[in-house]
C-alpha cells in the first residue's frame, strides 16, 4: 500500500510504500505445503503431487472457496537467517527464526499475527536485505512456484507475514488443470499401445477414495480414454466407468517472473 505524507508549507510530498496486516486471504481454500519423499523429487510423482488435488478440487468445487491461495517460503541469507523476520518479526518475539518457523509447522502462523502490531509498517524503516525479500521465494521452491504460475496463478499483493514470502492466488475455474479436464469413459489396452502417447493427470470420480495417477492415455474417435491394465487397476476402475483426464504439460506463462497482479486477487 502507498501513502503520501505532504507538506504544502515546505513544498514537500513523498508516497511511502507500507505493510498493513490483511485478512483478505482468511476467505481462500489455502492449500497448504506437501511432504515428499527425496527419491521422488523432480520426477512426475512431485508434479503430480501438486497438481492432484486440484483435480479434487475440479471434481467437488462446492467444497472450496472460488479463489485459491498458496503461500511460499521466504528466501534466506548465507547463513540461513530470515532478513525479513530478522528486521521485523524478531523484535516482538523471544524466539529466533527456526524456532518460530518450527511451531508454524506444527501448530499454524495465527499466533504470529497475534503478537504483531496493527499498525502500518513503513518499509523504509526496514533494512534494505528485507525489504529485497519481501516477496521473494526461497530458491528451492522456484521451481514449483514456477509450474503454478502456469498453472494460471498469479502473485497476490500480499506476503507472509512470517518470513515476507510470496503469496500467490487464483480463480479456480481459470486454472489450465480446471478448463483442459474433460470426462472420459475408460477402454482398457495394453501398454505397448501407449508407448508414444502424452501423459496425462488421470483421476477416478470417488470422494473417499480419491486416486490420481500419471498415465499414457489416448483418445478414441468415440472420445474413449485408452488406459493400461496398470494404470485401471491402479485408479481402481473398469472399461467403461468415467475418467477425469487432463494434460501433464502446461503451457508456458509469459509472466512467471517476479511481478504482481494488481487487480483484486
Amino acid at each position: 500500500e502507498t501513502l503520501i505524507h505532504a507538506s504544502q508549507q515546505l513544498n514537500v510530498r513523498h508516497e511511502v510504500q507500507t505493510l498493513a496486516l490483511s485478512h483478505e486471504v482468511s476467505g481462500t481454500t489455502q492449500l497448504c505445503a506437501l511432504a515428499l519423499d527425496p527419491r521422488y523429487r523432480g520426477t512426475h510423482a512431485e508434479r503430480l503431487l501438486r497438481r492432484a488435488r486440484l483435480m479434487f478440487i475440479a471434481q467437488y468445487p462446492e467444497r472450496f472457496a472460488k479463489v485459491l491461495a498458496m503461500a511460499f517460503p521466504g528466501s534466506l541469507d548465507e547463513q540461513g537467517a530470515s532478513p525479513f523476520w530478522d528486521s521485523v518479526g524478531r523484535h516482538f518475539f523471544v524466539h529466533d527464526y527456526h524456532e518460530i518457523n518450527y511451531l508454524a509447522g506444527i501448530r499454524s502462523k495465527s499466533f504470529i499475527a497475534e503478537v504483531m502490531p496493527q499498525f502500518p509498517l513503513y518499509l523504509a524503516l526496514l533494512t534494505p536485505q528485507a525489504c529485497d525479500a519481501i516477496g521473494r521465494e526461497h530458491p528451492a521452491h522456484e521451481v514449483a512456484l514456477a509450474e503454478m504460475l502456469d498453472e494460471g496463478f498469479v502473485r497476490s499483493r500480499h506476503v507472509d507475514l512470517f518470513d515476507g514470502g510470496p503469496i500467490i492466488k487464483a480463480d479456480r475455474n481459470l486454472l489450465h488443470s480446471f478448463r483442459r479436464a474433460a470426462w472420459h469413459p475408460v477402454r482398457v489396452r495394453p501398454a505397448q499401445a501407449l508407448a508414444d502417447a502424452d501423459p496425462a493427470m488421470i483421476a477416478n470420480q470417488r470422494l473417499a477414495d480419491f486416486r490420481c495417477v500419471v498415465a499414457r492415455y489416448a483418445l478414441t474417435r468415440t472420445g474413449q480414454l485408452t488406459l493400461s491394465p496398470e494404470h485401471a487397476e491402479l485408479l481402481d476402475v473398469e472399461e467403461g466407468r468415467a475418467v477425469l483426464a487432463a494434460p501433464l504439460a502446461l503451457p508456458p506463462c509469459a509472466t512467471s517472473g517476479v511481478g504482481y497482479d494488481r487487480g483484486e486477487l
